[in-house]
């Protein structure tokens, strides 16, 4: 079996990557970059010309940005049940991807200072922050999960945009985005890994 190289930080988006591949449950080493050192390196720059985390190397392939990855390794890994069949994979590519564009960008302009002026908002993907509120709460209004009754990758996305956004404010303190997220913080895998990533924080604390 090829091995798999997660490159990450454990003050980054690199956290999803790695809360992934514990519910993967495949063995993987962690190789932690700094921010504008290593990071900024040549050699990294050959696994990611953005010199950003988390970048993932398994075998020959190379995949970067945090919904590729998870929607990755669900389909390296099938026997981990972490995608839906190909038939009821909908709601899976729409809310994953959902997260991927319109949340992370809203929650990125609003954390910048950043407001669409009234009347333009046909100007941006997303319309407004209210629209990408409203839009994922009704995602998360009948179901246990975002993409249905059973957990998926798509959630380790989601999920950890909700829980850092709720975390530092970026994100509306709603019943529904709380509840969600105390049901995927109580997970075996998103506790090893926040652990793991918690150590490796304090690692760098240490060095610095």
């Amino acid at each position: 079996m090829d091995e798999l190289f997660l490159y990450t930080n454990p003050m980054s988006r690199g956290r999803i990557a790695r809360w992934m591949l514990e519910e993967v449950g495949i063995s993987y080493r962690a190789e932690i970059l700094g921010f504008g050192t290593t990071m900024k390196d040549s050699a990294y720059k050959a696994v990611n010309p953005m010199a950003k985390v988390p970048a993932l190397v398994h075998g020959r392939n190379t995949v970067t940005e945090c919904a590729a990855i998870c929607a990755y390794l669900a389909d390296a890994f099938p026997a981990a049940g972490l995608a839906p069949a190909a038939a009821q994979r909908a709601d899976y590519y729409r809310w994953m991807f959902f997260a991927a564009g319109p949340l992370e960008a809203a929650v990125s302009n609003r954390a910048l200072g950043f407001e669409v002026p009234e009347g333009r908002e046909r100007m941006i993907g997303y319309g407004t922050f209210a629209d990408v509120m409203d839009t994922l709460e009704f995602a998360l209004r009948s179901n246990s999960y975002i993409a249905g009754d059973n957990f998926t990758a798509a959630d380790v996305y989601v999920g950890s945009q909700i829980g850092w956004g709720l975390q530092f404010g970026s994100i509306e303190k709603r019943p529904a985005f709380e509840q969600y997220f105390g049901r995927l913080a109580l997970r075996d895998a998103y506790l090893q890994a926040a652990e793991k990533d918690d150590a490796a924080a304090a690692g760098l604390q240490r060095a610095g």
